[in-house]
């Protein structure tokens, strides 16, 4: 039986974060194993402190707990390994579902279209608006939005994140340098244009699945009053395609009737909406 990598409370680190802990007791209840791991001293560099607690020989272990950054993950792997342990979604398989550049090619046609630049956090932002419409040229006339390769600035909605016309290089020059100034260090992979497109009021779904197949449909956490019930065909066939064990897949509809895949994730680091337990999620790890 798998067990689960939990994040530790940084305040009492023998105890699951309080975000988590109602998940950790129902593992518990399925009778699978858990660990804990200090996000913390991951986070700073500390792989081998951040799973000083994770029992030597234990595991295969499937992760529920904050983000990590794809260089982090690959940082507990490595240290999961030298105590003789693993986890069940591998360094690359993260980085495919977390980051937009992973998972985009499979879900073309499928999600907006997108470009991207590669920039670490840190280094000089091109300020011509010559390179972003360049960039930008693909996507055509019209609205867009920007994000890095895993969130948005979305609630800095026209400071950071939406660009009312792409072909503006002044404005799309100056979302993208608003969206890398607050995101600072915490910038992942670099910037993605995105063309935006428009949804019917009633917020998203987030899907998950677990070896290709739904095991849960929730609200997003931004909207948990909304439930839509979106169609899944042709969405599971680009999950199974993506060959990922656990990802997540945010669905809105379209203002045309189609159902559109907004963002992948990969599920261990995905979250829930308010009040919504994860059971059926947990359950069907556990059997994974």
């Amino acid at each position: 039986m798998p067990g689960f990598l939990l994040c530790a409370d940084p305040l009492r680190p023998s105890r699951p974060d309080p975000a988590f802990a109602e998940e950790g007791k129902t593992v518990r209840d399925t009778g699978a194993p858990t660990a804990l791991l200090d996000h913390d001293a991951l986070l700073a560099g500390d792989a081998a402190g951040a799973v000083a607690r994770v029992p030597r020989g234990s595991g295969p272990y499937w992760y529920r707990g904050w983000m990590i950054p794809a260089r982090r993950y690959a940082d507990l792997e490595r240290a999961l390994a030298k105590r003789g342990t693993s986890l069940l979604t591998d360094a690359a398989a993260y980085r495919t579902a977390h980051e937009l550049p992973g998972w985009y090619a499979v879900f073309d046609g499928l999600t907006p279209r997108s470009v991207w630049h590669t920039l670490p956090a840190g280094a000089p932002v091109p300020e011509d608006g010559a390179f972003w419409s360049a960039l930008a040229r693909s996507l055509g006339r019209g609205p867009g939005m920007v994000k890095d390769f895993v969130k948005s600035r979305k609630h800095e909605w026209h400071e950071a994140c939406f660009v009312p016309e792409l072909r503006d290089p002044e404005v799309l020059s100056a979302v993208v340098g608003r969206l890398v100034a607050l995101q600072g260090d915490f910038l992942t992979g670099g910037v993605v244009v995105r063309a935006y497109e428009r949804f019917v009021p009633g917020g998203e779904a987030r899907v998950w699945w677990v070896d290709g197949a739904p095991v849960m449909v929730t609200a997003h956490p931004d909207t948990p009053g909304d439930r839509p019930v979106p169609e899944l065909g042709p969405v599971g066939e680009a999950v199974r395609r993506l060959g990922c064990r656990l990802v997540t897949t945010d669905l809105a509809l379209r203002e045309d009737g189609v159902w559109r895949v907004v963002e992948v994730g990969d599920g261990q680091v995905s979250g829930l909406p308010s009040g919504t337990g994860a059971r059926p999620l947990l359950e069907a790890l556990v059997t994974a």
